[in-house]
């Protein structure tokens, strides 16, 4: 098990199975990227679905959160749903999410039945998310659908906007539907046989303590002292919990590992403000520069594209840098952004700030992902990729809810 993170350690990622070398990788973006799409959707319809609703937009953005916050707890139960059940149940049983969760989105009144469709929706995405990642096997394959995710998280936020002015807010927060092509396709590829480190009973009461530590650390901006003593609780019942069952639902060699524990912070601290610029820069230019929303929408799906591609070549070249040199410059473009948003008053510029932070948070997700998985034992990689994901995707939580208060309100 690695513990530094030295130039070499980019050249070992997780082993591909079969299956991994087999499937297209086409397929799998196809799979995985869909997500991006649904959850940035929302970006630009926060006004229509309030006034649908009948609710103010802060409460509306309680549809992006929880869609997020879903995405991300159940990203590790499908981990845990791959290793005891293998590939081919967890991927149909995501396709059912979907389906289910889109269908209750389509004809739903009322927003807490909405949010409950969305939350299904969510886990059915982390299914597809968690299934392509483990089937990428290297950064190479991983960058193509980081990138592929950037993309379509760029031509979310305008294709939710078209989507609503044609048709209704409805059919964009459905558009996660397209996943379901690739499903038949996968699951050619994939077999119901589980990990031989599946043995045991599942640590249930890990999984309960990592979910309600997710939620704390979620609703901390928005709900400071009682998620405070929420996270704060539960993180010390789940560091008794983890001394007590080593190898449960959070294993103890991942969080003893270095690298493992530099990957993770990286990319969550990248995602955070990537999924904050995200919902915040359309109201800073709106506010700043008095563009139309249609018009912010197409500029930043352009420097968001842009940001995409870069990560494209950036993880194919990242081996040549090691692991210490990509996380400094992906931190540097982070804050670079995070300075372009607070100090400038340009378009162009606050559309440059997007683009860098969509840049670096899909490099971290390309790159610190391989690393992560490389950094604790073979047995347990989908374990470690499904924490990786969670703290990636705890971004898309936190970003709107500090967006909402920073700029939004």
């Amino acid at each position: 098990m690695s513990t530094t993170s030295g130039p070499t350690s980019t050249h070992t990622p997780a082993p591909a199975s079969t299956a991994s070398r087999s499937v297209p990788v086409l397929w799998l973006a196809l799979l995985a990227t869909p997500v991006a799409a649904a959850s940035n959707a929302a970006v630009l319809i926060l006004g229509d679905m309030s006034r649908s609703l009948g609710i103010t937009k802060a409460t509306a953005s309680w549809l992006v959160t929880a869609f997020a916050l879903a995405l991300a707890v159940a990203t590790p139960l499908i981990a845990a749903l791959l290793r005891r059940r293998g590939t081919r149940t967890a991927l149909w049983a995501g396709a059912a999410f979907v389906a289910v969760g889109t269908a209750v989105v389509a004809i739903s009144p009322w927003l807490p039945l909405t949010l409950l469709g969305r939350a299904a929706q969510a886990a059915g995405g982390a299914g597809m998310m968690a299934i392509a990642i483990n089937l990428a096997g290297t950064a190479r394959r991983m960058g193509v659908i980081s990138a592929g995710s950037g993309i379509l998280g760029a031509v979310g936020p305008l294709l939710g906007e078209r989507l609503t002015s044609a048709v209704s807010w409805r059919a964009a927060l459905s558009i996660l539907i397209v996943t379901l092509l690739a499903v038949p396709a996968v699951s050619r590829y994939t077999t119901n046989a589980p990990s031989a480190a599946a043995e045991g009973r599942f640590d249930t009461r890990g999984a309960v303590l990592l979910a309600l530590l997710s939620s704390g650390l979620v609703l901390l901006p928005s709900n400071p002292l009682p998620a405070l003593a929420v996270a704060a609780a539960t993180a010390g019942l789940l560091a008794a919990h983890i001394r007590r069952r080593p190898d449960g639902y959070v294993p103890q060699a991942a969080l003893r590992s270095r690298l493992f524990r530099n990957s993770v912070l990286t990319a969550l601290a990248l995602s955070v403000l990537y999924f904050t610029l995200l919902f915040g820069i359309p109201q800073l230019i709106t506010d700043r520069a008095g563009w139309s929303t249609g018009s912010v929408a197409v500029g930043q799906m352009i420097a968001m594209i842009a940001g995409s591609v870069l990560t494209l070549a950036f993880a194919a070249a990242s081996a040549r840098l090691g692991q210490i040199k990509v996380r400094a410059l992906l931190l540097t473009v982070g804050a670079l952004a995070a300075a372009a948003a607070v100090f400038a008053h340009d378009a162009v510029v606050l559309f440059v700030a997007i683009g860098l932070a969509v840049f670096s948070a899909t490099s971290a997700n390309a790159t610190q992902s391989i690393a992560a998985a490389s950094a604790v034992p073979a047995p347990q990689r989908p374990t470690g990729i499904g924490l990786f994901q969670l703290a990636y995707l705890m971004g898309g939580a936190l970003g709107p809810a500090l967006a909402t208060i920073l700029v939004l309100r």
